[in-house]
């Protein structure tokens, strides 16, 4: 079975080694997806000095080149975010704004980049809103062109007004680990299928 390539973003507004409980869902979709051969990488995008815009270069340092390479180079991408104010981190917010910029880059039978690469959603807060901010980001990414997989979000929400991330929550095979178990196999999946048989020119 061929190896496919998955990238991780994680939206914390935190730069490491900060703890970070979307970092830590991350990894367990990253783990979760080498059980049907698919290896990858995370990648803290406060690290990195992107820069706010909508072209694939902002220029001056801008640290968005190298991480689209990297988004370009695998099959899935994995978009980690936590909540804030009921919606997705600026960081997040951030990200898909740089991706608009694929709506403008094709290849040479017309088709976006985007087209053939599967991406999923990983949700972490200590309120509700998990389903509103994993619909608001699927519906970007499908908007510049990624296909979105049967179940391929997983997410943790604490108690309402509570304290406890997940971080310091402890496992949760049954709930969240269920879940990133399901977003694991439907997304390698789906990845494999359009490897197998890319969408058509337009």
């Amino acid at each position: 079975m061929t190896t496919l390539r998955a990238l991780v973003l994680c939206c914390s507004l935190k730069p490491s080694p900060a703890p970070s409980s979307s970092e830590l869902l991350g990894r367990e979709v990253l783990t979760a997806l080498a059980d049907h051969d698919v290896d990858g990488e995370i990648v803290r995008v406060a690290d990195h000095g992107v820069r706010f815009g909508v072209s694939t270069d902002e220029g001056d340092g801008d640290g968005w080149p190298a991480i689209r390479e990297k988004m370009l180079a695998a099959q899935i991408l994995v978009i980690a975010t936590p909540i804030w104010m009921g919606q997705p981190s600026s960081i997040c917010k951030m990200v898909l704004e740089r991706l608009d910029a694929e709506l403008s880059e094709t290849d040479d039978r017309g088709r976006l980049l985007t087209y053939g690469k599967v991406a999923a959603v990983a949700v972490v807060g200590n309120e509700d809103g998990a389903h509103h901010v994993t619909a608001e980001v699927f519906q970007a990414l499908n908007d510049v062109g990624f296909s979105i997989a049967a179940a391929a979000g997983t997410y943790w929400v604490g108690e309402a007004m509570g304290k406890l991330d997940y971080d310091k929550a402890g496992p949760k095979p049954d709930t969240t680990g269920g879940a990133t178990k399901t977003l694991a196999a439907n997304t390698a999946h789906l990845a494999r299928l359009l490897q197998a048989e890319p969408y058509p020119a337009t």
